[in-house]
């Protein structure tokens, strides 16, 4: 599989997206104005413990406060603020935590400082989700101060180099420090990898003076920016390039691949095309069509993609499919090209949460079976936690999602003003209908019987359309003197009223329309 990073900066924006097999796969969008939080570090303060929802609310300094749910919580959160060199014994404290009996809800008081991570940025009106489990990632470990446990990536399959790993690990690190091996640590010397850990273990004293002085709540540690993040997580041996259009970010790049992966360096290279990088590795094309309720696939059958509040729904069609064998096969064919474009456009869109698949009917057990493995197959190369259960009865298959940002689409897509994101605006026959109800409250008010009403050019043509057209109608009905107005300013399905002069815009308490 050929795999590629391709980075676009402007003064704006930086884009960066990940391509396979000259497909994108993956798109970050990072902006001045909003920053990656996700890795983030603060000193906050509690500010509401709610035993009965099992989570307390934590103020970060942030609009909205923070969400700990108690699960997230670990007995070892209250060690950041005890100066142990200032206890006279030290292991009869340590002790006193391990043995007792911890309880969220009763150690967690209001006012009390905390330390705290930020594993789930802001999505709607919900702040970020954060926890007491505090970790640092370096390029090839993990630092997980507080604790003694030491971990291997569960994609370093080899039992051999597992255990060499474990060895170099249990021999580097310090007391009371976890440490977790990443991927990238595979077939590393134990040189690199100490020199890594170092880095992290220095990170770390500072970020601790800084929760001794600083007053809560406070930004304690500020993960790396978007661009830098990615290439620490996801510039790996078998990323076959990296071509960005910055000269000032691939410079910023070489500097860190330098230190942390000197054999990678030369996968770097600036792009000086005349076309837009995006446009010249056919990225720009994928990302105009992300909004698309509609994926075509290469067979020619489709999906389509619906996200609601509480799940993302998504459904697969034969559409212009024209097989050659029976029924059973053309479906099982659809949907086991389906089961890749799914996989795709989710990590595309970053959908998350409850998903829901419905796939083409198959008969065959052994058939479904085969769209269920080509589907977890294509899942296990996301970076998101998933899990996916075997396809029902009704050919469903149900699914989670690991979320811990929003859907990038909200990122390059704004809602429409004037249909708020449904997609739906009112007909002309609804609006002439809303003006009449409202001529109509207004006449039992008492009102003049003079008015001018401020329309779209739209309705304006629509209402004074024919010899015996809807503003004369309704004059005649209401026994009135109607003048339109045609107004630019207004949106699809807006209207207001006007005295007779034009001047005052008349508002009726009651009204429950648009005017």
């Amino acid at each position: 599989m050929n795999k590629e990073i391709v980075v676009n900066s402007t003064n704006e924006e930086t884009r960066i997206g990940i391509v396979e097999d000259s497909k994108l796969v993956e798109l970050f969008v990072e902006r001045p104005e909003y920053e990656r939080m996700v890795g983030d570090i603060y000193k906050g303060k509690v500010s509401r413990v709610l035993p009965g929802m099992q989570a307390a609310f934590i103020d970060i300094g942030h609009e909205q406060n923070a969400f700990l749910h108690f699960s997230d919580v670990t007995s070892s959160y209250q060690d950041y603020f005890i100066d142990y060199d200032e206890v006279d014994n030290e292991h009869k404290v340590r002790q006193q935590y391990k043995n007792d009996e911890f309880d969220v809800a009763k150690n967690l008081k209001r006012g009390q400082d905390i330390l705290v991570q930020i594993i789930k940025e802001p999505i709607g009106t919900k702040g970020c989700r954060v926890t007491t489990n505090i970790a640092l990632p370096g390029r090839f470990t993990v630092l997980v101060p507080g604790k003694k446990h030491v971990g291997i990536s569960r994609k370093i399959s080899n039992n051999k180099e597992r255990k060499r790993l474990k060895g170099i690990a249990r021999q580097i690190v310090t007391e009371n420090t976890g440490l977790i091996m990443r991927t990238v640590a595979e077939n590393k010397n134990e040189r690199s990898i100490t020199k890594d850990l170092n880095k992290l273990i220095n990170t770390w004293q500072k970020m601790q003076n800084k929760m001794r002085t600083q007053e809560a709540p406070t930004l304690i540690y500020k993960d790396m920016a978007m661009a830098s993040s990615i290439i620490r997580d996801l510039f790996t041996s078998d990323v076959d390039r990296v071509i960005v259009d910055s000269r000032k970010l691939m410079r910023e790049i070489k500097n860190y691949i330098k230190y942390v992966a000197p054999q990678l360096v030369n996968k770097i290279s600036y792009y000086n095309g005349r076309n837009p990088i995006f446009d010249e590795f056919n990225v720009e094309r994928e990302i105009e069509k992300m909004a698309d309720k509609k994926v075509w696939m290469r067979n020619g059958g489709y999906i389509i993609i619906e996200p609601t509040e509480a799940l993302v729904s998504i459904d697969v069609n034969s559409g212009k499919y024209i097989g050659r064998k029976d029924h059973e096969s053309n479906s099982l064919n659809i949907n086991l090209e389906a089961a890749r474009e799914i996989a795709r456009q989710t990590r595309l869109r970053d959908l998350g949460g409850i998903i829901v698949i419905d796939f083409i009917d198959l008969q065959e057990e052994d058939n479904r079976r085969k769209v269920f493995l080509e589907l977890r197959k294509e899942f296990s190369k996301d970076r998101s936690i998933t899990k996916i259960e075997g396809v029902s009865r009704f050919g469903l298959i149900e699914m989670t999602r690991q979320r811990v940002r929003p859907s990038v689409l909200h990122n390059i897509k704004d809602a429409c003003p004037v249909c708020n994101g449904t997609g739906l605006v009112p007909s002309l026959n609804t609006t002439v209908s809303d003006i009449e109800r409202w001529i109509q409250r207004y006449r039992i008010s008492g009102g003049d019987r003079r008015i001018t009403i401020h329309v779209t050019d739209e309705v304006f043509r629509y209402m004074n359309k024919g010899r015996y057209s809807k503003r004369l109608k309704l004059m005649w009905k209401y026994w009135m003197k109607i003048r339109l107005v045609k107004d630019a300013h207004l949106n699809i399905g807006e209207f207001e009223i006007y005295d007779r002069l034009n001047k005052n815009k008349i508002e009726l308490n009651n009204n429950d329309n648009k005017s």
